[in-house]
């Protein structure tokens, strides 16, 4: 792996073992940890200068850090050329994201309408999420971080929000022509409406509405929540609709009347989303095929938390191939300025 003219070669190599990790859905204190030892080894170059990490590396005497094991130190050897690079070698091949039948739709896609970054519960800053979506061909990138009542996701307060909006106005000036777009994942409270002012909801480019709390409601209230949320003229996209988890800590999906739901999503045009995340895969294929039915807007989201995860768009190309949806009925298939235009 060849460093770049301002990293030095461990850093690129433990930031693509990062990527990859993610990309893979890796467990979460495996990523810490290579993120902890990559901060390690920052530190050791800050202060004694350029090369240091590469002397250690040399000497055999990284893994006398602590907080730098045998994997970290495998990929680091790796990339001075002083061992094998086997780790990183088998995480490039397991990682990767097939695309099948889905591969035309891909190719159609011009940005990613949900992405979460270190402004709520995501891995990476703002900046690192929008490198990674233009590294990949898109367009643009939507800033969906969580509304407040998440507090478990660190969801953004006015005030937060207000200062994210200030950061995506100057990496839009540094990115273009590529764009983030902004907008929230909202909460959709017990009685339907929404977890932000209407005036702030105005100010957004996309607005997702996803219900994270009370997801097993007796099915009539769950449906009324849901229409009532999609029938808000500020919502654009109805996010994973029934919450299930069919991976790792699985969860049943919430119980709606899907008629009713869609129904709803079609007459106020407000986009049903294929959420990507492998342990989501939200709707379920039938789910899909009823949306179909009644001539819903979709939108193919990765809800990345991580640049890595990025990728996943490639699972709900295919799962949207296969229920026969065409590009134009994706939102994401459309340009940044036709995406805002069509939502305002």
């Amino acid at each position: 792996m060849e460093p770049t003219a301002s990293e030095p070669p461990y850093l690129v190599a433990l930031n693509r073992t990062i990527y990859l990790l993610d990309r893979s859905l890796a467990p979460t204190q495996k990523i810490r940890a290579f993120g902890k030892g990559r901060t390690i080894l920052n530190n050791v170059e800050e202060v004694g200068g350029p090369g240091s990490v590469e002397a250690l590396t040399q000497q055999g005497m990284l893994t006398s850090l602590d907080g730098v094991g045998s994997s970290i130190e495998s990929v680091v050897r790796g990339a001075y050329g002083v061992g094998p690079t086997d780790y990183l070698d088998d995480l490039e091949a397991s990682t990767v994201v097939e695309i099948g039948s889905g591969a035309e739709l891909r190719a159609a896609l011009k940005g990613d309408c949900h992405s979460h970054s270190t402004w709520s519960d995501g891995g990476a800053e703002l900046r690192a999420m929008a490198r990674a979506a233009q590294s990949l061909g898109h367009d643009y990138l939507v800033a969906t971080d969580h509304s407040a009542r998440l507090t478990v996701a660190h969801g953004l307060s006015v005030e937060r929000l207000a200062q994210q909006l200030d950061e995506i106005e100057q990496l839009n000036a540094e990115f273009a022509p590529f764009r983030i777009l902004t907008g929230m994942e909202v909460d959709i409270l017990d009685d339907g409406s929404l977890d932000l002012p209407d005036e702030w909801l105005a100010r957004l480019d996309v607005v997702i509405g996803s219900v994270h709390h009370r997801i097993h409601q007796e099915p009539a209230h769950m449906t009324k929540r849901l229409v009532t949320a999609v029938a808000n003229p500020h919502v654009d996209i109805l996010g994973h609709c029934t919450n299930r988890k069919v991976m790792g800590n699985k969860r049943r999906p919430s119980n709606f009347d899907a008629d009713y739901v869609f129904a709803a999503c079609a007459q106020f045009n407000t986009a049903v989303e294929i959420n990507c995340r492998p342990e989501r895969q939200d709707p379920p294929e039938e789910l899909l095929e009823l949306a179909l039915e009644w001539d819903c807007r979709l939108s193919i989201d990765s809800d990345a938390h991580a640049p890595g995860q990025l990728e996943w768009v490639n699972y709900g190309c295919d799962k949207a191939a296969v229920s026969g949806v065409e590009a134009d009925q994706i939102l994401n298939t459309r340009s940044a300025d036709d995406l805002v235009s069509l939502l305002s």
